[in-house]
């Protein structure tokens, strides 16, 4: 895969000035299945975050989001990215930053999102398919949610 995202990262000094603390290109990438990689920018175990908390939120193998936490998290699904039918429990809020996909419901329902595109995934099962022949890149901001109705999270 060919994810590059560049991660800035502000804070504090002792004096409480604002400073960048990170500036580099994410390195903890990860492929949960062939076609998919992904990089967490940033995570927080629970909603209101804290920013005095220290060292590297984002440095954390987060695979799903804490129950009442946050992910900021950048994904690139390959042209024939393997599938993977799932829920989440949590609101997504995502960016289609490049490329083409197809996201696809459990009712069979297909909806292609662009570049540009964004999208509010409130705890349903989807896929994504990506029949195009350059890689999609997704901003995805994960908030912990209730679930819906009285659904489980899929695999």
């Amino acid at each position: 895969m060919t994810l590059s995202v560049r991660r800035v990262v502000t804070g504090h000094d002792h004096n409480g000035k604002s400073v960048v603390e990170i500036d580099e290109a994410a390195a903890n990438i990860v492929s949960r299945r062939p076609g998919h990689s992904s990089a967490v920018i940033w995570s927080s175990a629970g909603v209101p975050a804290d920013n005095d908390a220290p060292g590297d939120a984002g440095a954390r193998d987060v695979r799903e989001c804490a129950a009442e936490g946050a992910i900021f998290r950048i994904v690139e699904y390959a042209p024939g990215v393997a599938p993977r039918m799932h829920r989440t429990l949590t609101v997504d809020y995502a960016v289609v930053m490049s490329g083409e996909i197809i996201m696809v419901l459990d009712g069979g329902l297909e909806v292609p999102l662009r570049a540009g595109d964004v999208l509010v995934q409130r705890g349903t099962v989807h896929d994504w398919i990506n029949r195009g022949g350059v890689p999609c890149v997704i901003a995805f901001t994960l908030i912990a949610a209730m679930p819906a109705g009285s659904l489980t999270a899929l695999g």
